[in-house]
């Protein structure tokens, strides 16, 4: 999932060059949005890993 915000991001740098802005307007905010997504799903993971690592199974 990062690596889909990494490419709308370029696709966004890419478009605001040439000129394109509502490309690189939508292209910005899906990359944002993709990002945070992943974010939000890293810390959820972190939290759960920290929460079984005390537990033997």
């Amino acid at each position: 999932m990062l690596r889909y915000s990494l490419i709308f991001l370029i696709v966004a740098i890419v478009a605001a060059v040439f000129g394109f802005g509502g490309i690189a307007s939508m292209a910005t905010g899906i990359a944002k949005i993709l990002f945070f997504v992943f974010l939000i799903g890293f810390v959820i993971s972190l939290v759960m890993g920290l929460g079984s690592r005390g537990r033997t199974v």
